[in-house]
């Protein structure tokens, strides 16, 4: 048997990855069969029940329901998305001090069942709310903010709207030069220079259109509201010290479990041009440091598919050696510009959650005359449980490390 990355897009479609979208889920589903529906009418018009402090009850209400209905991965996927809103929901509120620890079997049972199916974990991941979270107003329309809507939204207003299809068309953006992948592994196996080059230059005019496409964040995205609002529902429940036992799963866990909440390190975009470059977080497979563990852990919260697809690229001939071993000075050129414009997301992503985290958390702070270190560190804490600045300055650290012009 030939090897899936001989060919190209329709054996792409085994690790679910889409032509146009990447690794977006293409054309979500919006509404789940009865007796779903119940499941979606909450997870609709979650900001109003939230307000009106009637979230918890409405829940607690649900029918326990089984998930033989919902039939198709995209069924499925609709569901995991919004029983992951439902539970962040739950379990935040209204966003004080009023947690809850114990999600009630109605949905704890069928959420985890559903996770188990699609091997995800059951708290709501960037696979759920960033690309599985999108519709298009008119159909026929093109991929813009202005033709595109969330499925789903939290308190905040249209701060979620702006922070979800922003990472989305960033994906989006990005996906284009998964296309040239083949294209790179058939130029390494026949020792074509120049063909590899011309892909190589696609890969990196991609990355800079991502780039691009990040800067829209502050045009659609209020610190304050992301702060103080949205970042609240999406915090998980490892490495958060307001539930810092974990959350208990009824009837399905006896004891708490810890989940890490959404992140943009779930992505598999940024981890598949680390692997196809030879961008190296470990050392002989090994995580180097809390960084590179954290990197690696997150790949389980990417559908598996994806994770599959990480593998499979890993088990290629390395591009970075071949590179090197051409000693083709124009080639290498063209290999650090990919990887430059690695660096560049990375420094962007810095200057992001400076602005987004770092800066409020600071502001928040000076503001509570009694604030510790301790609160400040947990303010400025990711909303996958990680010290942001440390993990992102380490992982643009060693992309840096990885330019050729840098030996």
């Amino acid at each position: 048997m030939s090897s899936p990355m001989e060919h190209s897009w329709t054996i792409f479609e085994e690790y679910h990855i889409d032509e146009d979208v990447g690794f977006a889920l293409p054309l979500p589903l919006e509404e789940l069969p009865h007796p779903y529906d119940a499941w979606i009418s909450i997870a609709r018009n979650l900001p109003e029940l939230i307000k009106n402090n009637q979230l918890r009850m409405e829940v607690e209400k649900l029918a326990m329901l089984s998930i033989d209905g919902l039939r198709g991965h995209r069924a499925q996927r609709l569901g995991h998305l919004v029983l992951g809103y439902i539970t962040m929901a739950y379990v935040w509120g209204q966003g004080g001090g009023d947690i809850r620890k114990v999600l009630p079997s109605n949905i704890a049972v069928p959420y985890c069942k559903l996770s188990e199916k699609l091997g995800l974990p059951p708290i709501l991941l960037y696979a759920d709310c960033v690309l599985a979270n999108w519709k298009k107003k008119d159909p026929s329309g093109p991929m813009t903010y202005e033709n595109m809507d969330i499925l789903f939204s939290f308190p905040g207003g249209d701060c979620g709207k702006g922070f979800f299809l922003v990472s989305l068309l960033v994906e989006i953006a990005a996906a284009s030069a998964i296309k040239v992948i083949p294209i790179i592994f058939d130029a390494v196996k026949r020792e074509d220079s120049d063909t590899l080059q011309r892909a190589l230059l696609d890969v990196s005019s991609s990355l800079h259109k991502a780039l691009d496409v990040f800067s829209q964040i502050h045009k659609y995205v209020d610190p304050n509201l992301f702060f103080n609002v949205l970042r609240i529902y999406l915090s998980g429940w490892k490495g958060n010290p307001l539930l810092s036992e974990g959350l208990l799963y009824e009837g399905v866990w006896d004891t708490p479990k810890k989940f890490a909440g959404g992140s943009a390190a779930q992505s598999s975009i940024f981890q598949c041009f680390d692997v196809l470059l030879g961008i190296q977080h470990t050392v002989c497979g090994v995580p180097s440091d809390p960084a590179a563990e954290f990197l690696q852990e997150m790949r389980t919260y990417m559908p598996p598919a994806h994770q599959s697809f990480l593998l499979s690229l890993k088990s290629r001939p390395s591009v970075r050696d071949f590179v090197l071993s051409k000693g083709n000075a124009t080639l290498q050129e063209t290999y650090d510009k990919c990887v430059q414009a690695m660096v560049s997301l990375r420094d962007y992503h810095l200057q992001i959650v400076a602005k987004y985290i770092i800066i409020p958390a600071s502001q928040q702070s000076q503001s509570k005359a009694e604030s510790s270190e301790e609160d400040l560190k947990a303010e400025s804490k990711g909303t996958g449980g990680t010290n942001l600045m440390d993990f992102l300055k380490s992982v643009r650290g060693k992309t840096v490390k990885s330019l050729l012009k840098e030996h």
